[in-house]
């Protein structure tokens, strides 16, 4: 499966530039705005069915209750973890490094909001790390399952609940479903806010406060 999404990748980005640079037959808003919306929607539904069908997952998610909340707690505390360390070790601003990992993978969110707090620079860095977090994930996670089950579901951060998902319970068996998408889920909620709270330790307020 992943040497279909790296080639789906490749062929995307070649297609992109094409599009871009010799001859424009989709506009890229029209991309953007609709056919990477519907994509996501659609990917979500098909996930979500899965869910719903695996009866016994369903089952197993309400006894174990508020534990299965663990897992993306770990990934929190080891990610913004992550991000101060790589602040202090390559000598850059501590803050915007501890927010840009505060995405957790989320890229299309991560790049703008940093973008806003600490300029175009920062910006393009967190859209480029987050989005590398996500392609990593997929690339390496036949080997991050021999360490551990539960190390994909942490690379993958947010994106474990659509983009990483299919990948991981391919891996890592389908009773991790419950796990990965939940903790996705968790980390989607709590990135916006996340990077804000990093954002105000640095005395930083957004524009639109």
């Amino acid at each position: 499966m992943i040497k279909y999404i790296l080639a789906a990748l490749i062929l995307g980005v070649f297609l992109g530039y094409l599009n871009a640079n010799w001859v424009t037959v989709i506009n890229s808003l029209w991309v953007s705005d609709y056919l990477l919306n519907v994509s996501l929607v659609l990917l979500l539904f098909v996930m979500g069915a899965a869910f719903i069908i695996d009866t016994e997952s369903i089952s197993k998610m309400r006894r174990v209750g508020p534990k299965i909340l663990f897992v993306p707690s770990v990934i929190v505390l080891g990610t913004l973890l992550g991000g101060v360390l790589s602040g202090f070790i390559l000598g850059i601003n501590v803050v915007a490094s501890t927010a840009v990992s505060a995405g957790f993978g989320w890229y299309t969110m991560t790049g703008p909001m940093i973008t806003q707090v600490f300029g175009a620079k920062w910006g393009a860095l967190a859209f480029a790390s987050n989005f590398l977090r996500e392609l990593i994930t997929i690339v390496t996670v036949p080997l991050m399952v021999r360490v551990d089950k539960y190390a994909p579901i942490a690379s993958g951060g947010a994106t474990s609940m659509d983009t990483t998902l299919s990948v991981i319970v391919k891996y890592c068996g389908r009773e991790s479903l419950i796990t990965a998408f939940s903790s996705g889920f968790v980390l989607s909620l709590l990135a916006p806010f996340m990077i804000l709270a990093v954002a105000s330790l640095g005395g930083i307020r957004f524009a639109f406060f």
